[in-house]
């Protein structure tokens, strides 16, 4: 029947509406959306930061499992996405003068559009890439952004950046509402829609079929699947959700500088989704959180001891690539299937033993 589908389990499996699908989706979306805004006006500015801080990496995490746990390409490059959706959104707001809200909403959709074409030119040349191959040219993208920000100083200011403008929250929120709280809003609000389409895209043919040439590409060419274009297309997926974290990440800073989006970011994200657990979406939250509490972690693990600056200066650029890298000897070394995999199983037990 038209409309229908059918569970991976088999041919007898009952069939699913997509359409019921959707409609579930949305709904746990406009829950869990209604109970994270509730809970924005009881923390403090700082939390609401860190909270919209996680909202900008549930935008890229998902995207990078599509492309990674879903379509089996690695890709250490999406920091250099990233920088394509922020600094087009620091030129777009200058471009505007960044007053009203509508100049945002311009200046975020170009980010998008920008990394998204970006995507589609990296997914092209390394189409006939694979494994270490592929990684290894979409590490040389992400070293080659401080290269280009500083070949273009005119253009993208150099080492030092760009600022930009930016209106403040809306008069109907009240005069006294915190910016951080409206900040924290425009992330989660692209986070729930990132998150709601790729639900929704994971669960479709296109889904299965990224699924297929993920298990054998072999087998999926004799299937009639168009292998190079279903690569391509997941590289593009996965970049307009990086794209939209970077811009994002702009707002939240409300400048852009080369140092932000360097080597060091497109690992933490690959690292972040292979902690948080490649078998599903929801790795993004676990991979998401731990990005934000890794800076704590590897400043509470150096306040009981005294360094000198020289020292303190070296450690705070790798302690932290440190703290995450040891965090994910220990997952992987216990759950092999990330954060998501070892709380899955864990509820799996205990339904079991009720």
């Amino acid at each position: 029947m038209p409309g229908l589908v059918r569970r991976a389990g088999g041919a007898g499996a009952p069939p699913v509406r997509r359409g019921n699908t959707l409609l579930r989706h949305l709904a746990i979306a406009i829950v869990i959306g209604v109970v994270v805004v509730i809970g924005t006006y009881q923390i403090e500015p700082f939390r609401n930061y860190q909270l919209a801080t996680i909202g900008v990496y549930l935008c890229v995490l998902p995207g990078l499992i599509l492309l990674t746990g879903f379509n089996g390409q690695i890709s250490l490059g999406h920091g250099a996405l990233m920088a394509a959706g922020a600094y087009t959104v620091a030129l777009v707001q200058d471009a505007l003068g960044g007053e009203a809200q509508w100049h945002l909403l311009v200046s975020v959709l170009s980010g998008v559009v920008t990394a998204t074409v970006l995507g589609a030119i990296i997914g092209v040349a390394a189409a006939r890439l694979h494994g270490p191959y592929l990684a290894g040219a979409t590490l040389a993208v992400a070293a080659a952004v401080p290269a280009v920000t500083t070949t273009f100083d005119g253009l993208f200011g150099g080492d030092a950046g760009l600022s930009f403008a930016m209106a403040p929250a809306p008069e109907s929120l009240g005069v006294y509402f915190p910016f951080e709280r409206w900040q924290a809003w425009l992330t989660l609000l692209g986070a729930a829609i990132t998150l709601l389409l790729l639900a929704n895209l994971v669960r479709s043919r296109f889904g299965r079929t990224l699924r297929a040439v993920r298990d054998d590409e072999v087998a999926a060419s004799l299937a009639g699947i168009h292998v190079a274009r279903v690569q391509v297309l997941a590289f593009v997926v996965s970049a307009a959700g990086a794209g939209l974290g970077g811009a994002l990440f702009a707002v939240l800073a409300q400048s852009v500088s080369p140092g932000a989006y360097g080597l060091t970011l497109s690992l933490n994200l690959m690292l972040a989704i292979v902690l948080g657990g490649l078998g599903g979406l929801r790795g993004a939250l676990w991979g998401a959180i731990a990005l934000v509490a890794l800076q704590p972690l590897a400043d509470a693990a150096t306040r009981g001891f005294s360094f000198s600056p020289e020292v303190q200066q070296r450690l705070d650029g790798t302690l932290p690539l440190a703290v995450f890298g040891l965090a994910l000897i220990v997952v992987m070394t216990t759950a092999p299937g990330g954060v998501d995999g070892l709380v899955s199983r864990a509820t799996r037990r205990l339904r079991r033993s009720r």
